[in-house]
């Protein structure tokens, strides 16, 4: 299958982005997402023991060293559920895998080693579990399953653009800051599905300042205090996307491919964090903004995100809703 068509199969949202780069630097993006797809497969698998998901994960990690072959993992996924796209994106690794052998040698590397990293994370969270004391653990996490993408396509940014690479040691902390962001509303998004299968990536201080348990967390009797924690993890995501934002007007004005591969993303997220503030709704299922909305962002983004005050304005815009 195509490495283009598995992209959109696992994810149409963040296509619009990776599809809108150059066409090596979206080679590259794709190959990268998908292989980090299969992390995430093996990471979030429902039907596997921890124990089983670390020594997938670990396979994966020796696979992309080199030192195991692919068959060894595919081999173990042929009858999965295939409703879940993650579940073909695994089926397909050898696929991606040689695909990536057409790119440059540095960019392969690039990739590889930070597939490699996240992987390795993911692995040392699995054996810990969903065990997350304070905001540093939740940021050490979140680090390790989007942080670390960050700094991937950045690095991959400045391989392509001069301008970038010069100015690379200056928005790379802002790299950092950006997955944070995307991650830390996608733990908004998946609250109650993440809940349902036994995690919760709420860090125990933030529910202790509120004095409310985890379960109590989604019992529509405790909704007030639940709507308060959902402040503190509202604040959070808004404090991470500015600086994602200061990441995307770093970025030259004239590289507009590039610039649009960051600022849907930015503004999707920002989106859903607008609609997700104060709502009751984010304990009973997950967050979502309208096609209409994705529509209308990819649009207006197109149009005018070259500039940066247009960028500002929108940003501001995108955060408020209408009650």
């Amino acid at each position: 299958m195509n490495p283009r068509d598995l992209l959109r199969i696992t994810s149409r949202t963040f296509a619009l982005g990776i599809e809108r780069l150059p066409r090596i630097l979206c080679d590259a993006a794709t190959l990268a997402y998908l292989l980090l797809r299969v992390s995430d497969y093996l990471e979030d698998n429902e039907e596997m023991t921890a124990d089983e998901k670390v020594i997938l994960l670990n396979l994966w990690v020796n696979i992309l060293r080199g030192s195991q072959t692919v068959d060894e993992l595919t081999s173990r996924v042929v009858d999965v559920d295939v409703s879940n796209p993650d579940a073909i994106i695994a089926q397909h690794a050898g696929e991606v895998l040689l695909q990536l052998r057409s790119l440059p040698y540095d960019v392969q590397e690039m990739i590889v080693q930070h597939v490699i990293h996240t992987t390795q994370g993911m692995a040392r969270w699995t054996q810990t579990g969903p065990n997350l004391n304070d905001e540093a653990d939740l940021d050490d996490y979140m680090f390790e399953v989007a942080g670390r993408v960050g700094y991937l396509v950045t690095q991959l940014f400045a391989w392509y653009s001069l301008t970038i690479r010069r100015k690379v040691n200056e928005i790379m902390p802002l790299a950092r800051e950006f997955g944070l962001g995307l991650q830390t509303v996608n733990v908004i998004r998946g609250l109650r599905q993440d809940f349902d299968r036994g995690w919760i990536y709420v860090p125990r201080k933030f529910l202790s300042a509120i004095g409310i348990s985890s379960e109590q967390l989604f019992d529509p009797i405790h909704r007030q205090e639940a709507l308060k924690v959902l402040d503190l993890l509202t604040d959070k995501a808004e404090r991470h996307l500015r600086h994602a934002l200061t990441y995307v007007k770093s970025l030259p004005w004239w590289q507009h491919g590039i610039r649009l591969g960051c600022i849907f993303p930015l503004m999707f997220a920002i989106r859903t964090l607008a609609v997700s503030r104060r709502n009751a709704q984010v304990f009973e299922s997950e967050a979502k903004i309208t096609r209409e909305e994705v529509k209308k962002i990819v649009l207006d983004s197109t149009l005018w995100g070259w500039s940066n005050q247009w960028l500002d304005r929108y940003y501001d815009e995108l955060s408020v809703v209408e009650k």
